[in-house]
């Protein structure tokens, strides 16, 4: 199971990610787990400097950036 983590303050980009990224896991048809991470002092301790940043299986994948369901599923398969 694939762990996909957002993380934003809940901006309008943040909430378009976390949709992004259920369309591409789904689309792939993986079992996912998917987790918001809000609070600032968390995102900085993944080193995400600018939101929203998106990382898999703890891994930051993206930052800064508004990812479209294409371009997440290449980071998640």
């Amino acid at each position: 199971m694939k762990k996909i983590q957002i993380l934003g303050t809940g901006c309008a980009k943040c909430q378009k990610l976390t949709e992004n990224a259920k369309t591409a896991a789904e689309g792939l048809g993986i079992a996912y787990e998917m987790e918001k991470i809000t609070n600032l002092n968390d995102i900085m301790a993944f080193g995400v400097m600018i939101t929203p940043g998106l990382a898999v299986d703890g891994q930051v994948v993206s930052t800064g950036k508004l990812l479209s369901p294409e371009e997440i599923k290449k980071l998640i398969d």
